[in-house]
């Protein structure tokens, strides 16, 4: 009987962990979506329950600010993967082990320095009349200021910068665990490196893939801090409004019915996404029981 408790016993601090810091806001915000701003004095009152702050959320305004945020969460994250993965392949396989933990390290110094203060860092440098700017004008790259702040390329430009981190670390792990072996045994076998990349080390390294897009995908959907230093009104996004409504029209009802429908939005095209991974696989599945009936 011990052993069987045991376990579970281990896994209850985490699970009261989840419990208090992520089941308990994330109902409460649900109960508030479901009130109304009772005065322009009060923030949220629930004694008349009903969706209409979920009709009122689905304006459009909302919708476009949307589409805005899903733009930049996926290309952003597509962005951190493809700078991100040779980073990591490179560090993982290429460097010599004794320099892996020095270039971890550098990969980490950004989280050295506040967020914020990263990301105003970035309005700095592309403003009109930065230094940045200046060089570009300099050498004749552009013929007059550098117009990219306050822009949906701007933000693009800073989600990548503040996120990369955090496909590059799972992507580390995930091909340090494709071992040399494997790799010598595929090119003895007649494969060149890329389809050793393709078909060994990314089957393989595929479960810390899946771990970096998500690191990087949720958070990047709700953040806000990017979207209000560095896009202005052109590159305004979901998170943004939701501060917004909470902070300065103390409308939390409101609020709270656009963070739900975030929250469901990221749950959906996560599921979207884990769907067709799962079809397009599918063949490449059935190829290898098929391979390893024969070979039985």
């Amino acid at each position: 009987m011990r052993k069987v408790r045991m376990p579970f016993a281990l896994a209850l601090p985490a699970w009261a962990w989840l419990a208090v810091f992520f089941v308990v806001p994330i109902g409460v915000v649900v109960w508030y979506s479901f009130g109304y701003k009772p005065s322009i004095f009060s923030t949220n009152s629930n004694d008349r329950l009903s969706f209409d702050r979920y009709v009122e959320a689905l304006s459009p305004t909302f919708f476009n600010t949307f589409q805005n945020t899903f733009w930049v969460g996926v290309i952003g994250t597509l962005l951190c993967l493809i700078i991100g993965a040779p980073v990591a392949y490179w560090i993982a396989v290429k460097a010599a082990p004794s320099k892996r933990g020095m270039l971890l390290a550098l990969v980490m110094v950004p989280f050295w320095t506040n967020f914020l203060v990263r990301t105003i860092g970035w309005q700095v440098i592309l403003a009109p009349e930065g230094w940045l700017s200046g060089a570009l004008q300099f050498i004749g790259v552009i013929p007059g200021p550098l117009d990219i702040l306050n822009s949906r390329g701007a933000v693009l430009l800073g989600v990548v910068y503040n996120y990369l981190p955090l496909m590059i670390l799972p992507l580390y792990v995930a091909f340090d665990r494709v071992s040399g072996p494997l790799r010598e045994a595929s090119k003895d076998l007649g494969a060149n490196g890329l389809v050793t990349f393709l078909r060994v080390t990314v089957p393989i390294a595929q479960p810390g893939i899946i771990a970096g897009v998500l690191l990087v995908y949720i958070p990047l959907m709700g953040d806000y801090i990017t979207a209000t230093v560095l896009g202005g009104a052109k590159g305004n996004m979901v998170g943004q409004m939701v501060a917004s409504q909470f902070q300065t029209a103390q409308n939390w009802a409101l609020g709270s019915a656009m963070a739900v429908l975030l929250i469901i939005t990221i749950a959906v095209s996560i599921g979207i996404a884990a769907l067709l991974l799962w079809l397009v696989t599918m063949p490449l599945r059935r190829r290898y029981a098929l391979r390893l009936g024969e070979g039985s």
